[in-house]
């Protein structure tokens, strides 16, 4: 890239489209190489926690808001729920709103009825949201997931890829890293490391185990196996595997000595 850079032809434009780069890559000399040579542009993505006050804020540039309450607030959960990970239909519902709508405050009875579900989700941010606690999120990116035809497998992939680098980080700190070191030698880095950096100590030794034993039984049935104590449908074993990591999540590990319980979840049958 850097020789590429040094040999640029005027009458060609060359466009290099690249995923979200980290603070290292970006000090590389590749990325020097052609920020030097030509312009570069970062369009960042609206995480899901960012999308209701970008909903609001292009509600305003129309004339239009919603109620400066908790009434409000709701009005854009439920706008953004609807939208996820689809900025271009979330767009297409805005530019609705305003012609089915005069300019002033909406209601969350005009945007129920006018916004469509037209969320699209993404497997990789499916185990963000499990590690983030988000319950009723993860339950309805899976019946997303699952409606949109993604594979099984991928999405188990993912889940089981969280469980392991969480055992590894785990396991690397019982050995004496700090927690910073154990992240950065397993390869979590960006917005994932704040999230591991919550969900580690919440985590026993034995929940790990429990939780990669789990993660096993589920990689058979995704691929057609059964298991006796488990759902046979690939995708209720999933949604069975993430309410554990979840569950695990939220319930603090027993003080050192004590022997687990280990509670059994109400959706586990």
């Amino acid at each position: 890239m850097q020789r590429y850079c040094a040999s640029l032809a005027d009458d060609v434009v060359t466009i290099v489209h690249c995923p979200k780069l980290d603070r290292q890559q970006q000090q590389g000399a590749w990325f020097s190489a052609l920020d030097q040579a030509g312009v570069s542009i970062a369009v960042q993505p609206v995480e899901r926690r960012a999308l209701p006050q970008w909903l609001a804020q292009r509600l305003v540039a129309q004339g239009q808001r919603v109620a400066d309450s908790e009434a409000g607030q709701h009005t854009l959960a439920f706008f953004a729920d609807r939208v996820e990970g689809n900025l271009l239909a979330a767009h297409q519902e805005l530019q609705k709103l305003a012609l089915l709508y005069p300019a002033g405050e909406l209601s969350f009875e005009q945007v129920e009825a006018a916004v469509l579900n037209v969320a699209r989700y993404d497997v990789f941010k499916l185990s963000e949201a499990v590690l983030a606690g988000q319950t009723a999120r993860v339950l309805r990116m899976l019946a997303g997931l699952q409606a949109e035809g993604e594979a099984a497998v991928l999405v188990h992939w993912s889940l089981a890829e969280e469980i392991r680098g969480l055992k590894r980080v785990k396991h690397a700190m019982a050995n004496g890293r700090p927690l910073p070191m154990a992240l950065n030698e397993s390869r979590i880095w960006g917005a994932k490391q704040r999230l591991y950096e919550r969900a580690v100590p919440l985590l026993a030794e034995y929940q790990l185990d429990h939780l990669v034993e789990s993660a096993s039984i589920c990689d058979g049935i995704v691929k057609g196996l059964k298991h006796p104590a488990w759902p046979l449908s690939p995708w209720d074993a999933l949604q069975r595997l993430a309410l554990q990591l979840l569950q695990a999540l939220a319930s603090p590990p027993p003080p050192r000595g004590k022997a687990p319980l280990l509670k059994r979840l109400a959706l586990e049958a």
